[in-house]
């Protein structure tokens, strides 16, 4: 109609033909608007434009076909320049943050600096499914916009094709040159060199390119990623940032650098739950969730979003917490219908996140993958000794063929793939005291158990698992030396299923398999293992023979060993208490099972300070032995030395240096020099001989012992650790404080790793440190830590244990070298008194007390006597 104005909208057409054309179209087929100019209202003039870009597009398709026609037979393929360099179908921006990034700092950090930095390179953020690569990328990526930096964001699809058209839009939007893109559309230049010539020469952007799962088929080509000369490479002027599952270093090459992410701390996890139901509860509440679910963000996330549903059946974090055992399925192992066929899908659903990844194991060739997870799956969440994990244990579980070569390279798999920790010795540890072995993840462990697909274990997988963990323990423990402990460490908490699993028939086999590894712990020095083994197993006796059958007395009795060498001495003596009595009245007061019950008992009576009564118990104890066993026999000698250490305990050095020496004589000549009984004797006497102030041959002989258990036992046995503390505590009777604070402070630092902070044998320790800082004048140093000291001792031992009185003593000694003397008057006047009762009015302890009583006493009334005569006091 006359002077009416139209819009014209002329069709999009898409042509595989010049980037110019294809721009020219585009700016003719965007020109929409109100107001068009008036050409655009004049028919006959748009149409002979649109027919002359016709026209044009023709001729250059022709053109095209003609060098594609030329360049077959070897030449490289052209580009479709036309999806590649007009803007794509899909979005380009980072997603969008939605809650705060929590327990990441350290990571994105990293990436930061790397940002920021003058250079460029590439970053890979690995780790297993679940952990939030994606996240942390995407918090990087705000961070760097934040920063100005050009942020484009790439979702790798398992299509080599579509991440080199991603990545050249990238490079168009950063500004790549329409002739290079010609170049390389018509062959005369390679489209990957191409892109990253540019990348080279264009700073200030960031790159991600997420969910690289799949890195072999990045290309172009089959050459891999670390050869830097396909689609990922470092050498760009900006930072290109990776996410991957899959953690190697041969992967990614020797110019990545490789951020790998672990389960979030139990208090970051407690804050990504907090932030998606701040309502369900407090914090520390959240944090237990936390600790629950493993840290795995993606578990806390849908944890999290549950909670937050007010029509949710469980709106609390410990009713959730409380739920996962009954119904974990319904809540974590929920199976989504269209995982199978959308990676993006199983992505986001812990049933089926580490599904993609054992597929894509699968795929790659480790098809035993799947079943050594799940039989990994089916052992405790404890570190696995890798000598468990052997092809006939595969075979015999699974019915899969197996060799040795497939069974490492499955579980290479897995560890690439982030399904398997190998983890490193804690801080301190030396590498003799580890063995080599694997972990799964708890929830990752509780999820195969649920949800996996794949062959289910069978009543053959675990009858196959409880042959081997026999086997396995049969060979340990018949290792010479110390050479099996560290493996008889990690199978302990591996046999405590397999003793519940035992049927009438071969309770008692299996009830000797953990006596036998608890045995060689015990040797190990490895208390806390042991200790779990022989309670598991006086339970399992009581439950399967009763409370009064012959094997259950003997399973209390190794029960109350155990707890000994924990520092458990009350729980230790109650029950020797209730062994000896028993066995008293079934075997008569002169059997040798009773004997070795009073003797045990005398032992904890010992360690709680009740010397007069474990001296008592043990005379008898030695006299009997000796008449039913003879003089010479083990037993007797052990007899022997107990009372000798009991007697120490009351003061009487010279008594019980007397049979030491005896028996370390004896101990040499019957069982060698180097035996373990013999340095316990050694040790002993020479604890004897500082009792008598004969400090120089005292330390003599600790010297030699340290040597002796270093070699034979290693530097973190808990005997060589006492002969560490027996030897510093020499050296600082000898006035060697340096070399005596040296010792305590390593000793210290073992103890507090090995045997835990408030072990007694710990609390020694510590003591003996706050000593030695006393002579060496830090009465301010020495004075905190007998302070820690005396509270700790007081609430494990009892305030009226001599280790707690000693404790106190050291405390009003140091207090007395600051000038309190008051204070320090106080407590040696209170020490006095309860030494004076518990020990005796004669014991050497008791008068150190009383000169120390004195000697504060006599400084006070010097101190005040001066304060008199000042003459501004006048």
């Amino acid at each position: 109609m006359a002077g009416s104005r139209r819009a014209v909208r002329i069709g999009s057409v898409v042509s595989g033909g010049s980037a110019v054309v294809t721009v020219l179209i585009a700016m003719v087929t965007n020109y929409v608007t109100a107001n068009p100019p008036g050409w655009a209202e004049n028919n006959p003039v748009v149409w002979s434009v649109f027919g002359a870009l016709a026209v044009a597009s023709i001729g250059l398709l022709l053109w095209e076909r003609r060098l594609a026609v030329a360049t077959e037979g070897g030449g490289r393929p052209p580009a479709a320049l036309a999806r590649i360099a007009a803007v794509g179908s899909h979005s380009m921006n980072p997603p969008a943050m939605s809650a705060p990034v929590r327990g990441r700092d350290a990571e994105l950090e990293r990436i930061g600096r790397l940002v920021r930095g003058p250079g460029g390179g590439m970053a890979v953020v690995h780790g297993a499914g679940g952990l939030g690569k994606t996240t942390v990328a995407a918090r990087a990526a705000f961070e760097a916009r934040r920063a100005g930096r050009a942020v484009l964001w790439i979702r790798w699809r398992d299509d080599p094709a579509q991440l080199a058209q991603d990545l050249t839009h990238a490079a168009h939007v950063l500004g790549m040159p329409e002739n290079r893109l010609e170049e390389a559309r018509t062959g005369r230049a390679s489209l990957v060199d191409a892109v990253w010539e540019h990348l080279a020469t264009v700073s200030g952007w960031l790159i991600v390119v997420d969910n690289v799962d799949t890195p072999a088929l990045v290309g172009p080509g089959p050459e891999p990623i670390a050869a830097y000369r396909g689609w990922l490479r470092p050498h760009g002027s900006g930072v290109l940032l990776v996410t991957s599952r899959d953690a190697g270093r041969q992967t990614w090459g020797p110019d990545s650098v490789l951020v790998p992410l672990e389960p979030l701390a139990d208090e970051a996890g407690a804050k990504v739950l907090m932030d998606a139901a701040p309502h369900a509860g407090p914090e520390a509440e959240a944090e237990a969730l936390a600790v629950r679910l493993g840290g795995f963000p993606l578990a806390l996330n849908a944890a999290g979003t549950y909670l937050a549903v007010p029509t949710s059946r469980h709106r609390t974090f410990a009713a959730y917490r409380r739920a996962l055992d009954a119904e974990f399925d319904d809540l974590l192992g929920a199976e989504h219908p269209a995982a199978a066929g959308d990676p993006e899908i199983a992505r986001q659903m812990v049933r089926h996140t580490w599904d993609l990844s054992l597929d894509q194991l699968h795929q790659d060739g480790y098809t035993l993958a799947r079943p050594v997870l799940q039989l990994l799956g089916l052992l405790e969440p404890s570190p696995i000794p890798r000598t468990l994990i052997t092809h006939t244990l595969v075979t015999e579980a699974t019915g899969l063929p197996a060799t040795a070569a497939t069974v490492d390279a499955a579980l290479a798999g897995l560890h690439q793939y982030g399904l398997v920790n190998t983890p490193q010795p804690a801080g301190g540890e030396s590498p003799e005291s580890s063995a080599g072995h694997v972990q799964l993840h708890p929830l990752v462990r509780e999820v195969i158990a649920h949800t996996l697909a794949g062959p289910q274990p069978r009543e053959t997988w675990l009858n196959a698992i409880d042959h081997h963990l026999a086997e396995a323990v049969a060979t340990t423990t018949g290792m010479p030396g110390r050479a099996g402990w560290p493996t008889a460490r990690l199978l302990a908490p591996h046999l405590l299923p397999h003793l519940d699993r035992a049927t009438p028939q071969n309770f008692i086999t299996a009830r000797d398999t953990l006596d036998e590894l608890a045995a060689a712990l015990h040797a190990a020095g490895a208390a806390s293992e042991q200790l779990l083994l022989r309670r598991h197993v006086l339970d399992a006796v009581i439950l399967h023979l009763g409370p009064e059958h012959l094997d259950t007395l003997t399973s209390r009795n190794n029960l109350a060993i155990g707890l000994d060498s924990q520092g458990e001495w009350q729980q230790a003596a109650d029950l020797h208490r209730q062994d000896l009595a028993d066995r008293e009245r079934l075997f008569g007061a002169e059997h040798h099972q009773t004997l070795a019950s009073r003797n045990n008992l005398a032992s904890s009576l010992s360690s709680l300070g009740e010397y007069q009564e474990a001296v008592g118990l043990h005379r008898r104890n030695l006299t009997e032995t000796e008449r039913a066993f003879g003089p010479e026999h083990p037993h007797t000698l052990t007899s022997r030395g107990n009372l000798a250490s009991s007697l120490s305990g009351l003061g009487e050095y010279e008594q019980a240096a007397d049979l030491h020496r005896r028996n370390l004589a004896d101990r040499e000549r019957i069982l060698g020099p180097e035996h373990p009984q013999t340095l316990t004797t050694r040790n002993n006497l020479a604890s004897s001989l500082s009792g008598l102030g004969e400090y120089e041959q005292a330390a003599d002989l600790h010297r030699r012992n340290l040597a002796d258990r270093e070699r034979i036992l290693g530097p973190e046995h808990p005997h060589t650790l006492a002969s560490r503390n027996s030897l510093a505590n020499c050296l600082s009777g000898l006035g060697e404080y340096e070399q005596a604070a040296h010792l305590d402070r390593r000793n210290l630092a073992d103890r507090e790793r090995i045997l835990g902070p408030e072990h007694p044998h710990t609390l020694a320790s510590r003591h003996s440190l706050a000593n030695c800082l006393s002579g060496l004048g830090e009465y301010g140093q020495a004075a905190d830590l007998h302070r820690r000291n005396l509270t700790d001792t007081e609430r494990v031992l009892g305030p009226h244990h001599p280790h707690a009185l000693a404790s106190r003593n050291g405390l009003a000694s140091s207090l007395s070298g600051l000038g309190e003397y008051e204070q320090a008057a106080d407590l040696h006047r209170r020490n006095l008194a309860d030494r004076e009762r518990v020990l005796g009015p004669d014991h050497p302890d008791t008068l150190v007390s009383r000169n120390g009583l004195a000697t504060a006493e006599a400084a006070l009334v010097n101190a005040s006597s001066r304060r008199r005569r000042l003459p501004w006091r006048r």
